[in-house]
């Protein structure tokens, strides 16, 4: 937490169109908007980031053919960097941290890469473990091979979850001694392209966003032994065909009573009501912008970062209907993510 009561954003861009790179923001917590503190052009195309525990460091991939990942101080005024990028695989899009590891997903070689980290939360490096996803599904071009794009910690901390848009499926892991070793893959819909994945805050669902088909996956998840059993399939623009619109970030409510996730193509945000193993269309709003490619929430309000318009928008949340209500916006050219903390 910064003086005065406010917060600190940090917003990943596309340098290769334009973008800064990483910039860091203060939050207002009264009204939730932005101001531009500083940022850094560190690695190319730094599109998807993430905190470390403490809030001390901050991670970001390189989403480029040949993939790395970047750590920053950000206890200052803007992101700092901390030692030299560590290269993993093929252009990586989303990343976390996961007992002592950076975990990758390496969307071009369909992989997952684990990066030790020291007690400090700097990069130790080099990858002690590379977990290679193997199959295909129907869509073509997009389905030829494996295509991992999300991995994340369950709420439990005893697995890693990644999610394949080339294979159609969602993988359970462990990792033990800096190695990924696959527990069970679990089958989605054949040609749905799951993107991302958000858990419940009970730790008891989860929801995989599918980029292909414009729809959200309700799943059972069993920390315990590690299984997630789909449930149901909820289209959140049911009069878009698919092909023409493009779902990418996917949050929960802290409350788990509503799920929201963006559209590009459409360009929308879509509201949906959690409702016993399901979910429900409640409605869609325009997401400020063009492309909205990832979105987050924190504090009651959900902020858009829109690539390819050049900003991030926040919204505020009717914490009743789960509905956002544009407030405001930031230029950032190129955004591609935001994270809050």
């Amino acid at each position: 937490m910064a003086d005065g009561g406010r917060r600190r954003a940090f917003i990943g861009s596309f340098t290769a169109a334009g973008g800064p790179g990483v910039i860091m923001a203060a939050v207002d917590t009264a009204d939730g908007s932005l101001a531009v503190l500083g940022g850094v052009n560190g690695v190319p195309d730094p599109s998807y980031l993430a905190l470390a525990p403490d809030g001390g460091t901050l991670y970001a991939v390189s989403e480029t053919a040949d993939g790395a990942v970047a750590a920053y101080r950000v206890t200052g005024e803007a992101p700092e960097p901390v030692g030299r990028p560590v290269p993993v695989g093929s252009g990586p899009t989303h990343l976390s941290v996961f007992g002592g590891h950076l975990l990758t997903a390496d969307y071009g070689s369909g992989s997952v890469s684990v990066v030790p980290l020291r007690p400090d939360g700097t990069l130790e490096g080099p990858i002690s473990a590379v977990l290679r996803h193997t199959g295909s599904g129907p869509h073509t071009p997009r389905q030829q091979g494996p295509h991992a794009h999300h991995v994340q910690p369950d709420p439990s901390g005893r697995w890693a979850v990644s999610v394949d848009l080339g294979t159609d499926s969602v993988r359970v892991c462990t990792l033990s001694d800096g190695r990924l070793e696959l527990h069970r893959e679990v089958a989605l819909r054949p040609g749905s392209g799951p993107r991302h994945l958000a858990f419940h805050p009970d730790g008891d669902r989860a929801y995989v966003v599918n980029e292909l088909s414009p729809s959200v996956t309700a799943c059972r998840w069993n920390a315990a032994d590690g299984t997630l059993k789909p449930l149901t399939e909820t289209h959140v623009l049911p009069d878009a065909p698919d092909g023409d619109a493009y779902p990418s970030g996917i949050v929960v409510s802290p409350d788990g009573r509503f799920v929201w996730t963006a559209v590009r193509g459409e360009d929308v945000l879509c509201v949906l009501a959690v409702e016993g193993e399901g979910l429900r269309l409640v409605g869609t709003v325009p997401c400020g912008g063009h492309w909205p490619r990832a979105l987050t929430e924190s504090d009651g309000y959900l902020y858009v970062a829109n690539e390819r318009s050049g900003d991030v928008t926040w919204f505020r949340l009717d914490p009743e209907t789960g509905l956002p209500r544009r407030v405001g916006s930031v230029r950032v050219p190129a955004a591609s993510c935001v994270v809050v903390g």
